[in-house]
């Protein structure tokens, strides 16, 4: 199957090196100047990834990516001159799956690209004849329910959406009731790539899934933190 690659950045020169790098990869590339082009492009076309850089004129990275998390739950990878760490959390609140900062390694990016399409492909969120490896069965802890043949997840019977690594957050703590994952653990686990310090990243996705699952976030019945060790979901007859 060919995936098909949005970018986006007002850069002419940025657009046609990801063109070329992706393209190289055997991926179908579209582009566009303009955080309004990515949200038109993901209405109608079936995309696989958007790449969004954070600092485009009229509608931006961060507000592009709002709309389309409205709609869609494709990774999105954000491109940024900005490399402080309030700039990368606040991509990842606003619904980005990765933030790379520029001057990029072109050979990272394209590996974080392959990392964010396979657990795209995890979840199901890739439709075709590709064979997609699966492991049925149903996960469940008091009303809290996984179903990983249907990649659905209910709380007291009503459905929640969820992204890509916030399901596989989620699956990977379900399907281990109660015990304690480290940061790191559940980077390199869910990533796909080592971990370096990468905890801020995990609690935002953490604190995600809390406010979908959770009646009262800040008191979790469900997903929990272990201070000083990690995160954990509960067992619930």
């Amino acid at each position: 199957m060919e995936y098909t690659i949005f970018v986006c950045d007002d850069d002419e020169d940025i657009r046609n090196a990801l063109t070329i790098y992706f393209s190289q990869e055997g991926y179908r590339v579209l582009h566009g100047k303009d955080g309004s082009d990515a949200v038109k492009a993901a209405e109608k076309e079936t995309l696989h990834l958007i790449i969004l850089d954070v600092m485009m004129p009229s509608l931006d990275g961060i507000a592009a990516a709002v709309k389309i998390r409205e709609k869609s739950n494709v990774p999105i990878l954000f491109l940024s001159a900005k490399s402080e760490e309030t700039d990368r959390i606040l991509g990842l609140n606003m619904g980005g799956d990765d933030y790379i900062t520029k001057p990029f390694n072109p050979i990272e990016l394209i590996a974080r690209v392959k990392a964010a399409l396979r657990r795209y492909a995890r979840l199901g969120g890739i439709s075709g004849n590709e064979t997609i490896a699966k492991s049925p069965g149903i996960y469940q802890t008091g009303g809290l329910v996984l179903d990983d043949d249907k990649k659905q997840v209910s709380i007291d019977g009503w459905e929640v959406t969820l992204t890509a690594l916030e399901y596989n957050i989620l699956k990977l703590m379900i399907s281990n009731l109660d015990r304690v994952f480290s940061s790191n653990q559940i980077y390199e686990a869910v990533w796909d790539e080592p971990a370096f310090h990468e905890s801020k990243t995990v609690s935002v996705h953490i604190r995600h899934i809390r406010e979908k699952i959770e009646i009262n976030p800040k008191e979790p019945h469900y997903l929990k933190v272990v201070y000083g060790l990690g995160y954990k979901v509960v067992r619930h007859d």
